[in-house]
C-alpha cells in the first residue's frame, strides 16, 4: 500500500469526485490520417524526442511500482474496462502522447501528477509538473486486473488467459543480431478509443531512426482470452538486413532436457517452450527452444503461412515448482496471418542467457522481399493471447517433451560421438495405435547421421484419454556446424504428428 499525501487522503474520505483528466479542444481523426502523418514522417530526416528530464533516474524499478493511478481519474471506460496511465521511470523514460478519440475526433490528454498516488518522500514528487506519461495499461471493470499493457519501446503485453504476464509482442523487430545494430522503434503518440461494441481500439504511431508505422488493435476480449486484430503500415528510410513482423519476445532458461545439475533449484525455468508453425502447405512443425552457447537464428522458408507462435505448452505445475513466478500459467501468442503474406519465412532468434530476467528468444516473419529506403508493407494479423495454438485440421499428435543425453548404448559405445535425442508424440490418435505394427519414425538428418533409431508407444496409464509415442536416436553432426533434425511419425505414408525439428550441435569436448 502507498502512503497518500493529505490532501489527497482526505479528498478520498470524504468522498469527493478529484478533478477530471484535462483535455484539449478536439481535431477530427482517424486511422487512414494517422497512416498518412506516419509516411510522411518517413520522407523526412529523424527527429529525436527531448531528452527525459533527470528526475527519471531516481525513479527505480521499486519507486515506480509503488506509484498509483487513481480510479477515479481513468480518463477512459468501456463496457468492462477502464485506461491506467504510467509515470516516468528510470526504465521507461521516453515519453507518449496519449489521445482519447470519440465520435471521429481527437484530444489529447494533458500529462498531470493528481492522476496518481505516491508515498510522501517518493521520488515521484520530484518529477517536473509537465513530465508527461510512459505508457498505459488496460484495467478489468470487475477488479479482475489488468489485460493489456503498452509500456516501453513498441513492447505489448497481456496477462490473457490465466492472469500471470510472460512473453511479449511488439510492433516490429528490426535487424534483431543481424548485420547491423538493432534499432528499437517507440510508440511516439496513440489514440484511444472505445467502439460501437465497447471494445477497447489503439491507434499507434511508432518512430525510429530508420522507420515509422501505423498501427491499429483492435482488443476482442473472450472471457479471460483476448485476440487483437492488428493493421500495419510501416515505412522505411534506409534499408535493414532482417525486417522482423508481427515479433514475439520471450525467454528460455532451460527445459526438460537439462540432463545434469542445472543452475537453479527448479526443474524448468522458461516462458516459452516452443516455437510452433502451420506453413501454408498445412504442415505443423514444432520447434523446442533452447538456451545455446552462441546466437542462432533458424530460418523457416513458407508462403502464406497459416500462422505461428511461441508456445507454453507444458502446463504440469510438478515441472516446475514454481509457485512465485508461476511458469505454468506463462501465456501463449499465437499469429495468425489475414490475407495472404507471400513468399518469406518465420525466423527463430536464441541468444544465450544465464538467467531468467533476460528475454532472450525471438520469433518473427520476415518477407522474402528486402526492406530498402523509400519502401513500404501492409500487413494485418490476429495476435490471439492463449494456452496453445488452434488444433490442426488433421488429428495430429503433439509433441509434449524433448530430452537429451549422452549418445551410444548402456555400458558400451563410451567413445560415441553427438547426442542422443528423445521426442515423445501425445496425441487421441495415438491411443488405438498402440499395438500397431506399421507406425514408422521418418527421422533425417541433414547434416549428421542418425544411429540406433528406435519408436515405441509408452507404457499405458489408468484413465488415459491420449497415446504417448517415443522415438529414441542418436545423431552425430558431420562437423563442427550442428545437423538439422526431423521427426515424425507415419502410418502408411500419413503424417500422424506435428513435426519436431531442431538443430543438434556437436558436443562439447568432454561430454
Amino acid at each position: 500500500m502507498t502512503t497518500l499525501d493529505r490532501r489527497a487522503a482526505l479528498a478520498l474520505l470524504a468522498g469527493g469526485a478529484l478533478a477530471a483528466p484535462s483535455l484539449a479542444s478536439a481535431s477530427p481523426f482517424s486511422f487512414e490520417g494517422v497512416k498518412t502523418r506516419a509516411q510522411a514522417l518517413a520522407a523526412k530526416p529523424y527527429v529525436a524526442p527531448p531528452p527525459p528530464p533527470p528526475q527519471v533516474q531516481a525513479m527505480d524499478y521499486d519507486a515506480a511500482q509503488a506509484v498509483g493511478f487513481y480510479r477515479e481519474k481513468i480518463p477512459l471506460w468501456g463496457g468492462d474496462w477502464g485506461i491506467e496511465l504510467f509515470p516516468l521511470s528510470r526504465g521507461v523514460s521516453k515519453t507518449v502522447a496519449i489521445n482519447l478519440v470519440e465520435n471521429g475526433a481527437a484530444r489529447p490528454l494533458a500529462y498531470d501528477p493528481t492522476m496518481f498516488s505516491s508515498r510522501v518522500d517518493s521520488p515521484f514528487r520530484a518529477m517536473p509538473a509537465k513530465a508527461g506519461f510512459a505508457g498505459f495499461r488496460a484495467i478489468s471493470r470487475d477488479d479482475r486486473g489488468e489485460w493489456l499493457v503498452f509500456h516501453g519501446a513498441s513492447y505489448f503485453r497481456s496477462p490473457a488467459p490465466f492472469g500471470q504476464y510472460g512473453l511479449s509482442a511488439r510492433a516490429i523487430a528490426a535487424d534483431t543480431y543481424a548485420v547491423q545494430p538493432e534499432e528499437f522503434p517507440d510508440w511516439r503518440e496513440v489514440w484511444l478509443e472505445r467502439d460501437a461494441q465497447g471494445r477497447l481500439v489503439i491507434h499507434a504511431l511508432m518512430e525510429s531512426p530508420g522507420v515509422v508505422g501505423a498501427y491499429r488493435f483492435v482488443n476482442d476480449r473472450d472471457g479471460l482470452a483476448l485476440t487483437q486484430t492488428v493493421e500495419a503500415a510501416v515505412f522505411f528510410r534506409r534499408a535493414f538486413d532482417q525486417m522482423g513482423f508481427a515479433p514475439l519476445t520471450s525467454m528460455f532458461w532451460f527445459g526438460e532436457d537439462r540432463g545434469e545439475a542445472g543452475p537453479d533449484w527448479r526443474p524448468e525455468i522458461h516462458d516459452s517452450d516452443g516455437l510452433l508453425m502451420w506453413t501454408g502447405a498445412g504442415e505443423r512443425i514444432w520447434r523446442p527452444l533452447s538456451n545455446p552457447s552462441r546466437v542462432v537464428t533458424s530460418t523457416f522458408s513458407d508462403e502464406n503461412p497459416r500462422g505461428f507462435g511461441l508456445i507454453q505448452r507444458d502446463r504440469d505445475f510438478e515441472h516446475y515448482h514454481d509457485d512465485q513466478a508461476n511458469a505454468d500459467r506463462r501465456p501463449s501468442v499465437w499469429v495468425e496471418p489475414i490475407g495472404g503474406w507471400g513468399r518469406g519465412s518465420v525466423r527463430l532468434v536464441e541468444i544465450p542467457t544465464d538467467n531468467e530476467t533476460n528475454d532472450n528468444i525471438v520469433a518473427f516473419w520476415t518477407p522474402e522481399a528486402p526492406v530498402t529506403a523509400g519502401s513500404a508493407v501492409d500487413l494485418s494479423y490476429r495476435l490471439h493471447w492463449t494456452s496453445d495454438a488452434p488444433p490442426a485440421d488433421a488429428d495430429l499428435a503433439r509433441v509434449v517433451a524433448t530430452r537429451t543425453g549422452r549418445p551410444g548404448e548402456p555400458g558400451k559405445d563410451l567413445v560415441a560421438q553427438g547426442r542422443k535425442i528423445a521426442v515423445e508424440f501425445r496425441g487421441v490418435n495415438l491411443l488405438a495405435l498402440r499395438t500397431a505394427i506399421d507406425v514408422e519414425a521418418d527421422v533425417t538428418a541433414r547434416g549428421g547421421q542418425i544411429r540406433l533409431l528406435s519408436h515405441y508407444p509408452a507404457a499405458r496409464r489408468e484413465a488415459e484419454i491420449e497415446g504417448l509415442w517415443r522415438v529414441v536416436f542418436d545423431v552425430a553432426p558431420d562437423g563442427a556446424e550442428p545437423a538439422d533434425v526431423r521427426v515424425v511419425l507415419r502410418q502408411k505414408g500419413q503424417s500422424l504428428s506435428e513435426t519436431w525439428t531442431a538443430l543438434v550441435f556437436p558436443a562439447p569436448a568432454g561430454n
